[in-house]
This record gives structure tokens, C-alpha cells and sequence, in this order.
């Protein structure tokens, strides 16, 4: 499985993830990824990657 697929699955596990003790906040934090590994991602997960740590941008005051 490759890195790309991995980080992918962590992705969209992590999106949708909700807990009786908070929400995206509680259990999400950014992603940063080596420049390796980012040019191996396909646009499909780069764009759900970039989606993630911008919902924790705008919701949980993440900084780049």
C-alpha cells in the first residue's frame, strides 16, 4: 500500500470522525507531510489533504 493511499484513508477516517467528548477539534490535527510524499500524492488526495488541514484552519485555529 502506498503512502499516498495511506495518508488518503487517514484522510477520510479522520474527517468524519466524532466523539460524546467534542468534535473535529478534539481528535484532528494538521497533516504535514514530507516533499517526498506530497509529490507522490495524487490530486485526488492532495485536495482532501488540503481540505483537512483547512477545516482545521478555519474551525480549530490551526496556523501553516
Amino acid at each position: 500500500m502506498g503512502k499516498g493511499l495511506i495518508v488518503a484513508v487517514a484522510v477520510a477516517a479522520i474527517a468524519g470522525c466524532t466523539t460524546a467528548k467534542g468534535g473535529f477539534c478534539a481528535v484532528a490535527s494538521p497533516m504535514r507531510l514530507s516533499a517526498q510524499t506530497v509529490e507522490a500524492l495524487s490530486d485526488r488526495e492532495a485536495r482532501a489533504l488540503l481540505a483537512h488541514n483547512r477545516k482545521g484552519e478555519k474551525l480549530c485555529g490551526w496556523r501553516p
